[in-house]
């Protein structure tokens, strides 16, 4: 398995749509940056978010989620609560090869304030909109900008093709669209 370069990604999303809208090379000026970077693709968040809230004292339950745990903002600055999380998702439309996993790390100017990025995989022909978990693991406020950088995916590609791709599988987040919640 390799870690793909920056010729490959710029290959695959002009050739083939692997990422929409592409953005090559880094963009910096006065925003957190984005873009294709030597190894990976540094993807920014929209400008939709899903705060999580304590207002009707709900409970999260991945089984059961309840819609009464969050707010819904559209806004170009979310500010997540104290200890608190929110839900966003990314500009880009991602669909991935088939021979391909990705995986997100976080960028590190959020990092550095307290502010952690997860996201789980990118199976092998997933394709979506990626949503994005932001912790904000301090006693303060904290601002998500969006339209910028929020964090990077690394691909992988694999020596061979993999038997049973996640749409083979029709997996429940296929082609997901806007902020997705929990599904079972």
């Amino acid at each position: 398995m390799s870690v793909m370069p920056d010729t490959w990604i710029r290959k695959m999303a002009l050739e083939q749509g692997m990422i929409t809208p592409f953005t090559d090379g880094m963009r910096r000026e006065g925003v957190i940056s984005y873009g294709v970077s030597s190894y990976g693709y540094d993807a920014r968040v929209s400008d939709e978010f899903k705060i999580f809230t304590n207002v009707d004292s709900a409970v999260v339950d991945p089984k059961d989620f309840s819609d009464r745990g969050f707010v819904d903002r559209k806004t170009d600055q979310c500010v997540i609560p104290p200890n608190s999380f929110a839900l966003a998702r990314t500009v880009e439309h991602f669909k991935i090869p088939r021979d391909v996993l990705v995986i997100c790390l976080g960028k590190s100017t959020y990092a550095r304030c307290g502010i952690i990025v997860n996201v789980t995989p990118l199976e092998p022909e997933w394709e979506g909109h990626v949503t994005l978990e932001f912790s904000n693991t301090t006693p303060l406020p904290a601002r998500i900008y969006a339209n910028e950088g929020a964090c990077q995916f690394i691909f992988l590609k694999a020596d061979s093709v993999c038997e049973t791709s996640y749409a083979d599988r029709k997996g429940k987040y296929q082609g997901q669209k806007g902020v997705t919640l929990p599904r079972l």
